[in-house]
């Protein structure tokens, strides 16, 4: 296992020629001869004041190839079956123009719907599944069947009990229906209504938004903060009155949609670096430096690096000293989106930037969700007072949306005092201590079944890598017969060749919870041949969480 921090063997292999690996990071040749791109070191371990541990396991050629032939066997037959759809030998339930406006500009693309028609499809049962209990450790889930291979569904009047939840964002626990946040958000629901019926700007501006934006600066460690009543938006609606035409915004290219979007609705000219690689931000950064805008030369009016604290499909974490390094070098701006690192990361809960032990003031703006750690909705930016004054007047979602509901910021209010400890109790800090726990316990112990893990140790997201696509579909509804909810990932949303099943860890999950998941989970690998890892880990009973031992796997 390779660290950052403190790792003075890595200026000796840069040194020696060796070439980094994925991310621009240095792969330890003196435990991995065979397979490379497996764990990783940071280039600048001088900029770490803790150990910075990912796995990234090569993709073995073998499944690579097994999993391109799977997609062209399910290409074939989709061009197959829609001959049959053509000549009415299959029923047709794909949307279509109607013969009258065939002569319209079509309103349906036939080809851009062939993945969802035919393959989609095919495992759409393992999404969209509704549940009728509030989304803790575990739900209840309404059992739902299809008589039309998934084009429509039918409830069965069976509702599944005790589902574990390794699904839902529920990072700290907090989306329960019972407890001081659901009490609260009660009395408040009672006392104001549901509704605001405003924006900020008009009558929606009350005592408690306040609070919470005042509050939410004071946990940050930043000058003020601004909350907006929607997550998504609080990317997309805020990104386009930071920058503009002129500006120039540097993008991880693993960022968000919402992240994604923002840039594109700005106007500003994109360019998009390679994920979590310092080698090719600052490449990026020098060539704006040099070149400035195109055909003019002109000097960019502002360069905007956009990243994620948690990076949410890959279970990564960002660089951040690095980018931070870089930023100050080149004069850049820093935009951190910390949807799902706020009050999952850091030892008081306080996200990436308190995980690296680092000044909030090195991050230009603060942007992050209210609806993982906090389980509630909506986001916030924080940041120096003037940029949060400037949002106020040119930000969309503060001019035209509508305010954020009173019993959702009292959920957030409550749950957040609980985490700071402002409630009296020590509950928020030892449930981001065992929501640590359980992420290390969890993966190592995957890790130890000879699963391929994606991102960071301490990553509460565990991507497992399935590869092909119909053992995505396979996993989910093996799972789920056995009780155990999952979010199963596949293309386009992943690279076509890395479907995955994607965990989330709660600090509401119990020791015997996680048994219980692995075990399971255990059990459908092996019954779908899953444990692809070529390295073996070998198993401790009396080590700490950090430390692992790892041998060949000569199989």
């Amino acid at each position: 296992m390779t660290e950052s921090a403190g790792n003075k063997n890595e200026d000796r292999h840069a040194a020696n020629g060796v070439k980094p690996g994925r991310n621009g990071m240095v792969k330890n040749h003196r435990q991995y001869q065979k397979q490379e791109k497996v764990y990783h070191a940071a280039c600048n371990g001088e900029l770490y004041s803790r150990p910075f541990i990912e796995s990234f396991e090569e993709t073995p050629m073998l499944l690579a190839v097994l999993t391109y032939m799977s997609y062209g066997i399910l290409t074939i037959f989709g061009y197959l079956r829609d001959f049959m759809r053509e000549w009415k030998i299959e029923k047709c339930h794909i949307a279509r123009e109607r013969e009258e406006q065939k002569d319209f500009v079509p309103l349906y693309q036939d080809f851009e719907n062939f993945y969802t028609r035919n393959i989609y499809m095919r495992i759409r049962d393992s999404w969209n599944r509704p549940i009728c209990s509030a989304p803790g450790a575990t739900f209840d889930l309404v059992e739902c069947s299809s008589n039309d291979y998934n084009w429509t569904f039918e409830y069965t009047g069976r509702v599944v009990k005790d589902v574990i939840n390794l699904g839902s964002y529920n990072y700290l626990g907090f989306a329960e229906n019972t407890g001081a946040c659901a009490t609260a958000a009660g009395e408040v629901t009672v006392k104001f209504g549901v509704g605001v019926a405003s924006t900020r700007q008009e009558m929606g501006n009350l005592d408690r938004h306040e609070e919470l934006e005042k509050l939410a600066a004071s946990f940050l460690g930043v000058e003020s903060a601004m909350v907006f009543g929607m997550g998504f938006a609080t990317n997309s609606m805020n990104i386009p009155a930071l920058v503009g035409k002129g500006c120039l915004i540097l993008s991880d290219e693993l960022n968000h949609a919402s992240l994604v979007l923002g840039a594109r609705l700005s106007g500003s000219t994109i360019r998009v670096f390679k994920h979590n690689n310092m080698q090719s931000l600052e490449k990026l950064l020098r060539d704006a430096i040099v070149h400035g805008q195109p055909r003019t030369h002109r000097p960019w009016k502002k360069i905007l690096i956009l990243v994620e604290g948690i990076f949410s499909m890959e279970g990564s974490i960002i660089r951040l000293p690095e980018v931070i390094a870089l930023k100050k070098k080149y004069k850049a701006y820093l935009y951190l989106d910390e949807a799902h690192s706020i009050g999952a990361l850091g030892l008081n809960g306080r996200g990436v930037v308190e995980y690296f032990g680092l000044d909030p003031k090195d991050v230009d703006v603060m942007m992050g969700t209210f609806t993982k750690s906090f389980s509630a909705a909506g986001g916030y930016i924080g940041g120096r007072k003037d940029l949060i004054d400037y949002m106020r007047t040119h930000s969309h979602s503060a001019i035209y949306a509508t305010t954020m509901s009173l019993p959702v910021v009292e959920q957030i209010i409550t749950s957040m005092k609980c985490i700071m400890g402002k409630d009296g109790t020590t509950i928020g800090l030892s449930r981001i201590q065992r929501l640590a726990e359980n992420t290390v316990y969890f993966r190592r112990r995957l890790q130890e079944m000879g699963f391929i893990i994606y991102g960071n140790n301490d990553s509460p997201v565990v991507p497992m890598m399935l590869y092909m696509p119909a053992k995505l579909g396979a996993f989910g509804r093996e799972m789920l017969k056995r009780n155990i909810g999952v979010v199963v990932v596949g293309f386009p949303a992943t690279p076509i060749i890395e479907s995955r099943a994607r965990f989330c860890i709660s600090a509401a999950h119990t020791k015997e919870m996680l048994d219980r998941a692995l075990d399971v989970i255990s059990e459908v690998g092996d019954l779908l041949q899953l444990k692809y890892s070529q390295h073996k880990v070998l198993p401790s009973l009396d080590r700490p969480f950090d430390e692992t031992t790892y041998e060949e796997n000569e199989e």
